[in-house]
């Protein structure tokens, strides 16, 4: 199956469990796969059959720094749940949620959660 990638889509949100997460905010990364044909996108060139990742962007920019979730599992599922409501030719979704400044004592480029979901049927 084709792909549409979006990759290091960066955003500031209130995303986390300890009070400082939710009153200071702090940076996420997502990266976004869209699974659909692009076949006939590719042989049309036409937009109408795909999906507009430029409207995917706005988005997950207005879920990530609009909305606050305890849980980076959850900014996940809503992401690929409004994804999935906007662009009915998309199959299937992976997306991951980076969270390079975790509240953890140590050394590390990010903590983060993947997700995949498949359309519902």
């Amino acid at each position: 199956m084709d792909k549409i990638i979006m990759e290091n889509m960066a955003f500031y949100g209130y995303h986390g469990v300890l009070h400082e997460e939710k009153t200071l905010g702090q940076k996420f990364f997502i990266d976004a796969y869209l699974y659909l044909s692009l076949k006939e996108a590719g042989e049309t060139d036409d937009l109408n059959f795909s999906a507009d990742y430029g409207a995917v962007y706005e988005t997950i920019k207005k879920i990530v720094t609009g909305e606050r979730f305890k849980l980076i599992e959850g900014l996940a599922e809503r992401l690929c749940g409004a994804i999935f409501s906007s662009n009915p030719q998309v199959m299937k979704i992976r997306i991951r949620v980076k969270k390079p400044e975790a509240p953890v004592h140590g050394i590390f480029d990010y903590f983060g959660v993947e997700i995949e979901r498949t359309r519902p049927v």
